[in-house]
């Protein structure tokens, strides 16, 4: 008998060839067969009789054979074979396109089941149907899966191997799910539910055998989640003492607002409490995350603790060092800069004073991973999130000491519930209010017509003494885009010569080295350029407070997260400021989607909006490496399953904390199984 860990070559009918075939889709095991899930459905149990068809609709027909078939080929070459189909009600033409043998194969008299999308009005007819004999059906009179495919996989070929594998492990598949778990909540067995999955026998069955995999996958995530941070619990951290905060709170130039202080508290109750911290704090953009940072570090340096914070960007990187550094120098903090363009004399220099313990704060970016740098005494990691450091980056962080404090910070708002989805272990602290003074930024979804006002109202905003972005999706001049100012160099070039050759017009790409991008900031923010034109370099750590205006180019091709980021780059000074949304042919879709902009600043509302109209895959499309990937639950539609299996593994784990009862054994392997990266860290 097979295993689930079985090669698909050796499950009988699939073969050698096959099994090449289904490893481009990422399935090598029986299990990653029987756990390839349908994208959709096609129900086939619709039949009609002839006379009750309708163009347009597809359409079960049982019918005979009532001509024999012929067969010529059309201009160019390609055999069409002509039939006609009968029953009491009526006349069905059939024609079929490169299926020369169907001459051979259709005899009169013999009644078949066509599927098919029905055309004509009057006299009706199929094009290249499904066709069964009666009796003999199984593509037919069915709810069908429909499956994703890659070059050399058919949809008939990919049903028939996942049969075969449902048939080779019916009696293998361990219902890992507690029964009590599935008795309180109405789940369907295991078996059953794989094969309804794939196979339904109604829609029912479908919606039964769907939500009884999608709870277990949050169920096994949730109690991979937990068990987790059991185990970081069971490890000291460094130890903070308790100190007051006044004198933080003191050096700074303005008061944090509540919800700031709230996630401080969390923080420093975290540090404290004899374990490592693995805290997530979430805000607006604006909302003033970094100061709970710096609060952090300030309050580690106390117990004599050095602090790391790692940025995605290099921009983003220096801008922190320009922001804390005067900060900690009034605090008696030294701080140091490490990034990929340090100077080899200032590296040397860092690298001493960090592995003697005399920097207190390194900022920098990918470049703190490297071997080379050393820590005298590391005690706290903060990483800039904006979902660009996995599970594993940020661990790679923390082994630079034993099991230091973590704290991760995101300007990407998510419910609370989802957080704990994508980012793992973490703790959650939300920082729900924007420091007084924040501007509300204007925002318009406008088509290509409004280009003309558009370029007015910027010359007026320059006139005025402010300062535009706009942003364009591409680099270069081979864009696909129908029309070339998309290309940033390319639109940078004809706006400086042909709309505004009187205002200075710079560009900012990824593409440019780290000194270049340096430069062309530094430039922009001391007000000697008046427009950017940029990528979405700028989405993440560019704060040029005279900056009033954010243009955006072709908005459709961006989630509607990254627009609310980029909007974040105005609205910091004190002046009126503004956003514009431009696509050339909006959709529906797209209007519907940019009108959530134009409706509010809220980056909790416009996260969840995002996530709802983008779907899961998008969304989540630089989800944590390192933590199991959902293949049938869909976090913008399971949001109360999601919640019923949090529920349910919380409940569990509260009377078996690490699933050691005998009973649970198969789930904690499974667990195990899909955590294979950190299984270590269950044992």
């Amino acid at each position: 008998m097979a295993e689930l860990s079985t090669n698909v070559r050796y499950i009988k009918g699939i073969g050698e060839t096959r099994a090449k075939a289904l490893e481009k889709l990422g399935i090598t095991t029986l299990r990653d067969l029987i756990s390839y899930f349908p994208r959709t459905y096609e129900d086939r149990t619709l039949t009609r009789p002839i006379r009750d068809l309708t163009e347009g609709e597809n359409v079960c027909v049982r019918a005979m054979i009532a001509a024999d078939p012929t067969a010529h080929r059309i201009p160019g070459g390609r055999p069409i074979v002509r039939t006609r189909a009968v029953d009491e009600t009526g006349t069905l033409d059939v024609v079929f396109f490169n299926q020369e043998y169907r001459k051979n194969s259709l005899h009169r008299g013999e009644i078949y089941i066509f599927y098919g999308k029905v055309e004509g009005q009057r006299r009706h007819q199929m094009v290249n149907p499904l066709l069964e004999p009666e009796g003999r059906q199984h593509l037919t009179g069915r709810i069908m899966p429909i499956y994703s495919l890659t070059a050399g996989i058919s949809q008939l070929m990919l049903t028939q191997a996942v049969r075969q594998g449902l048939d080779a492990c019916r009696e293998l598949l361990p219902d890992v799910l507690p029964d009590e778990v599935r008795r309180e909540h109405r789940l369907c067995y295991i078996n059953y539910a794989y094969e309804n999955v794939h196979f339904p026998d109604s829609p029912e069955a479908l919606t039964q055998a769907r939500r009884r995999l999608a709870f277990e996958e949050l169920f096994l995530l949730t109690c991979g989640l937990r068990l987790l941070r059991s185990r970081r619990e069971d490890v000291f951290g460094p130890v903070c003492r308790k100190v007051s905060m006044d004198l933080f709170y003191n050096a700074l130039p303005f008061t944090l607002t509540d919800a700031q202080r709230r996630a401080v508290e969390d923080t420093i109750g975290d540090m404290t409490a004899g374990r490592p911290m693995n805290r997530l704090c979430q805000g607006d953009v604006g909302s003033g995350k970094t100061m709970v940072a710096a609060a952090c570090i300030w309050f580690a340096a106390q117990s004599g603790w050095q602090s790391a914070l790692m940025a995605p960007t290099e921009i983003l990187a220096r801008q922190h060092f320009e922001t804390l550094s005067p900060l900690m120098a009034r605090l008696g903090l030294t701080c140091a800069l490490l990034t990929g363009s340090t100077r080899s004399k200032e590296r040397r220099e860092t690298l001493a004073g960090l592995a003697g313990g005399t920097i207190d704060l390194c900022i920098g970016t990918h470049a703190l991973l490297t071997g080379d740098v050393q820590y005298g005494r590391l005690g706290l990691v903060v990483t800039d999130e904006q979902h660009r450091f996995g599970v594993n980056q940020r661990a790679a962080l923390s082994q630079k000491a034993e099991a230091p404090h973590m704290l991760v910070l995101s300007a990407t708002p998510i419910p609370r519930t989802l957080a704990l989805v994508i980012y793992g272990d973490l703790d959650v602290s939300v920082i729900d209010q924007l420091p007084p003074g924040r501007q509300k930024v204007d925002t318009f979804a406008l088509g290509e017509s409004y280009r003309p006002r558009v370029n007015a109202f910027l010359r007026k905003q320059v006139q005025e003494g402010h300062q535009v972005f706009i942003v364009c999706p591409l680099v270069g001049d081979g864009d696909t885009l129908p029309d070339e100012r998309k290309a940033v160099t390319a639109y940078a070039k004809k706006l400086q010569e042909e709309t505004f050759p009187d205002l200075r017009v710079s560009v900012l790409h990824g593409k440019m080295k780290p000194k270049e991008k340096e430069k062309v900031m530094e430039t922009f923010a001391a007000g000697e350029s008046d427009i950017l034109v940029s990528t979405t370099v700028v989405e993440v750590g560019v704060d040029v407070p005279n900056a009033t205006c954010m243009v955006v180019e072709n908005a459709e091709r961006f989630g509607l997260s990254q627009l609310h980021q980029l909007r974040g780059r105005v609205g910091r000074g004190q002046a009126k400021s503004y956003c514009i949304l431009l696509s050339e042919h909006p959709s529906e879709e797209t209007r519907r989607r940019l009108k959530v902009m134009t409706r509010t600043n809220n980056g909790f509302e416009i996260s969840q909006e995002d996530l709802h109209l983008r779907g899961p895959g998008d969304f989540f499309g630089q989800r944590q490496h390192g933590l199991p990937t959902l293949k049938i639950a869909d976090l913008a539609c399971d949001m109360q399953l999601l919640e019923e299996a949090q529920s349910a593994a919380r409940a569990l784990l509260c009377r078996d904390e690490d699933l050691s009862r005998p009973e649970h054994r198969p789930l904690l392997e499974r667990v195990r199984e899909l955590f294979h990266d950190t299984a270590d860290s269950m044992n």
